[in-house]
């Protein structure tokens, strides 16, 4: 630590794993974190063989590689958020759960359950240990409808239902709970709250298949705003706004669903 200036951006942490294809997981992690300005270091916990027509493959790295990683990072360059990802199976859920409860700065938790092509990323057995471990080291849970009913049980049909699906993600222990309305019909409503205090965002809907990352990116953003210290209602809300864009701005790759754009605010 001992000769960081004013020179050294916020360093955010992404654990979670790699996407072969570049539009979500790790990859996605760190060109939010470089657009946004913070230093991103990576924890990769799966392998995934992937692309724009879905997930072809997933291997988990075993649990010592996954904590090695950890303790190299954190015990030499620290970090000032850290967010965590696909984390595939119960013993790297605990693992990581295990590490970020000593940990001080702030965590947003993506609880990744299937990717946007339907392919699931989490062992089902792994639900329970991220309800009973993961989500209590949170300080911002981001799921969406389908990872709220896999956790909680409370399925969402209409806007009405997202503070009971909020209320229900935080009685697993995180801070703060963002349901992401995305998939509801209508205008998208995203809702946070942390019990107490709730804020609502809309945003237009953008007619663009292509949102390969989404999850992955606005999860980095919001621990990319905390870095830079940010509270969490103000982090969510820039982060939503550079998702939307980079939404707006996703383009067509290979055969499938493409990527959101990254670099959409410097892109000439």
């Amino acid at each position: 630590m001992g000769d960081m200036t004013d020179l050294t951006p916020p360093r955010v942490l992404t654990v979670a794993g790699s996407d072969s294809g570049g539009g979500a997981g790790i990859q996605a992690d760190l060109k939010t974190m470089m657009a946004l300005g913070v230093y991103g270091m990576s924890v990769i916990a799966a392998v995934t063989a992937q692309n724009s027509l879905g997930v072809q493959g997933y291997w988990e790295l075993p649990p010592e590689a996954v904590r090695a990683q950890l303790d190299s990072v954190l015990g030499d360059i620290g970090a000032q958020a850290i967010k965590t990802g696909m984390l595939a199976s119960p013993v790297l859920v605990e693992t990581v759960a295990e590490v970020l409860a000593g940990v001080d700065a702030p965590v947003v938790v993506d609880p990744v359950g299937v990717s946007k092509h339907g392919d699931a990323l989490l062992a089902p057995e792994a639900v329970d240990t991220v309800k009973s471990l993961l989500l209590r080291t949170a300080t911002v849970v981001t799921p969406n409808l389908w990872e709220v009913s896999q956790l909680t049980g409370v399925k969402v049909e209409d806007e009405r239902d997202l503070r009971r699906a909020a209320d229900a993600i935080l009685e697993l222990g995180p801070t703060w709970a963002l349901i992401k309305g995305g998939h509801l019909p209508g205008a998208p409503v995203d809702l946070l709250t942390d019990g107490t205090r709730e804020f609502r965002f809309t945003a237009e809907r953008h007619d663009n298949r292509h949102t390969h990352g989404t999850g992955c990116t606005l999860a980095s953003a919001i621990a990319s705003y905390l870095a830079l210290g940010e509270d969490v209602p103000a982090a969510v809300e820039k982060a939503k706004a550079y998702v939307t864009g980079a939404i707006a701005h996703g383009f067509p790759l290979g055969r499938g669903i493409g990527p959101v754009d990254h670099a959409w605010r410097t892109r000439p």
